[in-house]
């Protein structure tokens, strides 16, 4: 076989949570992307701290990010984000039953918190107005999935 050299950026991994509200809308929060220069529409999401379960995380993420604790979270699946550079993967969970709080996002972060229906949020997505790899999966897997869930 052959040889080759790759950069590979190790990532500790992430969680994305697909939050319902009990209007049946979703929970986006809108901050500015240094790599991709524009601010994103994304589902709420973090990283995970070393050795960290998933689970707490996207809990911590979900009231950090949007002021919300959910009563009810599962885990949904998992992916590579970017497999052909990076080992991140991604925990994607299903959040509803919430209970408002106030949001305390990160020192670095800033951030406007959006609800939308998934009939809207499947518009923007054709619109391309959501670009981010983990929102779209997450929107995709909801609408494929929500009367199961």
């Amino acid at each position: 076989g052959k040889v080759t050299t790759r950069e590979i950026v190790e990532h500790p991994g992430g969680v994305s949570i697909v939050a319902v509200n009990e209007e049946g809308k979703i929970l986006l929060v809108k901050q500015y992307r240094k790599p991709a220069e524009e601010s994103l529409l994304e589902i709420p999401a973090g990283k995970l701290e070393k050795g960290e379960d998933p689970l707490i995380c996207a809990k911590r993420e979900l009231l950090e990010e949007t002021g919300y604790e959910a009563g009810f979270i599962k885990q949904l699946i998992t992916f590579y984000t970017t497999p052909g550079f990076s080992n991140e993967k991604m925990y994607l969970y299903f959040a509803k039953d919430l209970k408002k709080y106030t949001a305390q996002p990160d020192e670095d972060e800033f951030l406007e918190v959006y609800e939308y229906t998934p009939e809207e949020l499947w518009e923007m997505i054709l619109q391309n107005q959501i670009k981010d790899s983990k929102t779209i999966i997450g929107i995709l897997y909801y609408l494929k999935m929500r009367s199961s869930l």
